[in-house]
């Protein structure tokens, strides 16, 4: 699941991308926009990937709601990891190192390192390169559920 605030629509790019390159492996995956999402539904998921954009160095406000909709419910051995959006700038922050960290208290297992996807220019846009590292973060979460 994911939010996405840009008019380029970023952060879902990079969602589809992941989605579409576990679908490649023949994982079965439902890529969805956090408010599309039922949280009572998550516990019945193998793995959750949870991606934002970086706003004020962290994730969105609806995916922090989400998150914490999860708190009554236990994911101990479940997989999760954690992806964002953010200006290749070493003040830009991160919002998948704080959703990671949730996760994690959650009682979710990370299954790969979080993933930053840069965009640059004043409608930030992905740089080059950027859904091919999607696309190998799919592969390593793949190995790891297959």
């Amino acid at each position: 699941m994911y939010d996405t605030v840009s008019p380029n629509r970023n952060t879902e790019k990079v969602a589809e991308s992941i989605g579409e390159a576990l679908r490649g492996k023949g994982i079965e995956v439902q890529c969805l926009h956090v408010k599309n999402v039922d949280p009572s539904v998550v516990r019945d998921y193998d793995c959750v990937l949870v991606g934002s954009p970086t706003q004020a160095w962290r994730a969105t406000v609806s995916i922090a709601r989400f998150l914490d909709s999860l708190a009554p419910h236990d994911f101990s051995g479940k997989l999760a990891a954690a992806f964002d959006t953010r200006l290749k700038w070493r003040f830009a922050g991160s919002a998948a190192n704080g959703i990671e960290k949730r996760l994690s208290k959650l009682g979710f297992r990370i299954a790969a390192p979080s993933l930053a996807a840069y965009v640059e220019g004043k409608d930030p846009a992905l740089l080059d390169g950027e859904l091919e590292k999607a696309k190998k973060f799919a592969e390593e979460i793949a190995r790891t559920l297959l």
